[in-house]
């Protein structure tokens, strides 16, 4: 694509990334209050937890707050993959259960339309439109 534009003489710019994958990598001992919230918000509540965040502006100036506690960037689909696979635990009825089975996922995610860890993955990647739950589910 970029190669053609640039052939036409035109410029081609790639689209922002809309999801990021955030790491929280320090404590918070005598930090201002406002940290640990976003860090909260954010589900980063204990050190090296990660997660799925959607990219807007409110998320975005959430994390230049936490900088200095997280990291964060993009991931490629076979990253995601590997990182969902190798995770393998989701929340159901509030309790970590290890997914050993598409049974489990169909059970919590079903009535949102996914069945299977081929379709979460797909729905994370993609930011469909039950991004929110299943971020929350893993």
């Amino acid at each position: 694509m970029g190669r053609m534009e640039r052939k036409a003489g035109n410029f081609y710019v790639p689209a922002e990334p809309k999801w990021a994958f955030v790491i929280r990598i320090r404590g918070i001992n005598g930090v201002n209050r406002k940290i640990p919230k976003v860090l909260q918000f954010l589900c980063l509540c204990r050190l090296f937890n990660g997660t799925f965040v959607k990219l807007n502006k409110a998320s975005i100036n959430m994390l230049r707050i936490v900088q200095p506690y997280i990291v964060w960037g993009y991931l490629n689909l076979k990253s995601v993959n590997k990182l969902i696979y190798k995770c393998d635990c989701g929340k159901i009825s509030k309790k970590r259960i290890a997914l050993t089975n598409n049974s489990l996922i169909a059970l919590s995610l079903g009535k949102f339309g996914l069945i299977c860890m081929e379709a979460l993955i797909h729905e994370i990647y993609t930011i469909g439109k039950c991004f929110k739950e299943a971020n929350n589910f893993l």
